[in-house]
C-alpha cells in the first residue's frame, strides 16, 4: 500500500518511518525544501533516539522516500496522512491554517478514492470541516476522512509507535476502517487495543488524554508547593499516592511545570474550544494557571537562593529542552526561566546535550554557551538543573563546587538527594522537599 505523509516534523517523520517498517511504501513530503534535502542526505531535522537508524534502514530497503512534490505523492497514494503543525493562535485556540492548506492541495489532486487520515492534533469537529472542504473543492470524487490521533512521547517516539498503548481510528466508513486496520495490522497481530469510533470522539480522546496528564503534573506541583510550606517531602507523598492503583505513579513528578509541543498547546486548545461552546472548564483553566505560576515560582526560588537580587549574578543552567532525549525547546520551562533571569539583570550560561543549536536560535548572543556542565559552573553564583538528562544525574559535585563562585544548587527536577547535597557543601533546594 502506498502512503503519503504530509509533514516531516516529529509526528510525520516518526509515523512515516514506522509505517515503512510495517511494510508500507511511504513518501514523506514537505514544502520546506531544506528539510527534504537534509533527509535525502541522511540527516535528520530533529533529535529522536533510534529514528536515524529507522530512516536509513527503510530508505535502503526502498520503502521510504522524501519529496517536495506533494501533488505527485497525493495522486500515487491510497492513504494521505496529515501531520502538519497546529500551533496555538493568539486566542489560545488551534491554528489550522497549515492543515487547511494541505487539505486544499489534497482536494486539487484527488484522482480516485483516498483516505485522508488526520494525525495532527485538532479541535473536535475538524474532521467534519475537512470533509466539507474537500467536497466543496473536488466534487464527485470518493474519499473518507479518518481521525487517527498520535500518542508519541518525544524522546521515546519510535518505541511508542512500534509498541503503542492503543490505536484510535475515528470514522463511520467501514471501508476506511478496513484500510486503516490493514495499515496497522502488525499491531493488531500483537493484540494492541484498537478503538474504533466516530471522528468527534477520536479527536476528543487526544485532547482529553493530554489534558488529564497535564492536570496530574499541575496537581503534584501544587502538592509540592504545599509540602514546602508544611515541611513534608513530596517524593514520599507522590510515591505513596502512586502505590494506589487508581492513581498510578506516572506523571506524579514535581518540577518547573510542563512544556513541549503538546501539553501547553492542547490544554489551551481544549479550554478555548469549551469556552467557544459556552462552557467554562474551570479545572482545565486551573491546570493552565498552575503551570504558569510554577514557572514563575522557579524564578523566585533562584532569586531567593542567591540573596534576593539577581542583578549581576552569574547563573548556570543545565538543560534547555523541555524533557530529556529531545532537542525540542518549545514552551520549555527553561526558556521561561532564562528569559526572566536575563530580565532581572543576571548573566546566564547554559549547556544541553542536544538543544544548544535550538537555544541559540532563541537567545543568540544574549547568553553564554558551554560545552559541558563543569564549564557552566565556572564562576557561577548558582547552578539551576532544568532538564533531567542522565548525564546530569552523576555529576562530580566536588569539581562542580570548586568551579563555582557560590555553591548554590537549585534542582527543579529533584534529581539529587537534599542531605547528600548539603553534606557536599551546597546550599541546595529542590521542589517540594
Amino acid at each position: 500500500m502506498r502512503i503519503c505523509m504530509i509533514g516531516t516534523g516529529y509526528v510525520g517523520l516518526v509515523t512515516g518511518c514506522g509505517l515503512a517498517e510495517f511494510g508500507m511504501k511511504v513518501t514523506c513530503v514537505d514544502k520546506v525544501a531544506e528539510k527534504i534535502e537534509m533527509l535525502e542526505q541522511g540527516e535528520l531535522p530533529i533529535y529522536e533516539p533510534g529514528l536515524k537508524d529507522l530512516v536509513e534502514k527503510n530508505v535502503k530497503e526502498g520503502r521510504l522516500r522524501f519529496s517536495t512534490d506533494i501533488p505527485e505523492a497525493i495522486r500515487n497514494s491510497l492513504v494521505i496522512f496529515l501531520a502538519v503543525g497546529t500551533p496555538s493562535d493568539d486566542d489560545g485556540g488551534a491554528d489550522l491554517s497549515y492543515l487547511f492548506n494541505a487539505v486544499d492541495e489534497i482536494a486539487e489532486n484527488l484522482n480516485g478514492y483516498k483516505v485522508v487520515a488526520i494525525k495532527s492534533t485538532v479541535p473536535v469537529g475538524t474532521a467534519k470541516q475537512v470533509s466539507q472542504r474537500v467536497v466543496s473543492l473536488a466534487r464527485n470524487v470518493a474519499f473518507d476522512v479518518v481521525s487517527n490521533p498520535e500518542f508519541l512521547r518525544e524522546g521515546s517516539a519510535v518505541e511508542d509507535f512500534l509498541h503503542p498503548d492503543r490505536v484510535v481510528i475515528g470514522t463511520e466508513s467501514e471501508q476506511a476502517v478496513a484500510i486503516m486496520k490493514d495499515i496497522y495490522s502488525p499491531l493488531y497481530l500483537i493484540e494492541t487495543p484498537f478503538v474504533i469510533t466516530n471522528n468527534e470522539t477520536a479527536e476528543m480522546i487526544k485532547y482529553a488524554s493530554n489534558t488529564f496528564l497535564a492536570a496530574k503534573i499541575s496537581y503534584i506541583n501544587e502538592v509540592a508547593n504545599i509540602c514546602e510550606i508544611v515541611g513534608a517531602d513530596v517524593h514520599v507523598v507522590a510515591r505513596a499516592m502512586g502505590l494506589d492503583g487508581r492513581i498510578s505513579r506516572k506523571f506524579l513528578h514535581p518540577g518547573p511545570g510542563f512544556g513541549g509541543s503538546c501539553f501547553p498547546k492542547d490544554t489551551r486548545a481544549l479550554y478555548h474550544l469549551a469556552k467557544e461552546k459556552g462552557y467554562d472548564p474551570a479545572l482545565i483553566g486551573s491546570v493552565i494557571q498552575v503551570n504558569e505560576n510554577q514557572k514563575r515560582r522557579m524564578v523566585e526560588k533562584i532569586q531567593r537562593m542567591v540573596g534576593g537580587n539577581l542583578a549581576g549574578k552569574v547563573i548556570g543552567v543545565l538543560g534547555v529542552s523541555f524533557k530529556p532525549n529531545t532537542d525540542d525547546i518549545r514552551e520549555s520551562p527553561a526558556i521561561f526561566v532564562i528569559r526572566n533571569l536575563l530580565k532581572a539583570g543576571a548573566s546566564v550560561k547554559v549547556f544541553d546535550p542536544a538543544a544548544m543549536e535550538e537555544a541559540g536560535k532563541v537567545f543568540d548572543n544574549t547568553i553564554a554557551y558551554a560545552n559541558n556542565a563543569y564549564e557552566v559552573a565556572e564562576g557561577a553564583d548558582a547552578i539551576v538543573l532544568m532538564t533531567e538528562w542522565n548525564q546530569f544525574r552523576r555529576l562530580d559535585l566536588q569539581e562542580l563546587k570548586n568551579r563555582m563562585r557560590s555553591p548554590v544548587f537549585v534542582d527543579t527536577r529533584n534529581v539529587y538527594d537534599p542531605q547528600k547535597m548539603k553534606q557536599a557543601g551546597f546550599f541546595y533546594e529542590g521542589v517540594g522537599r
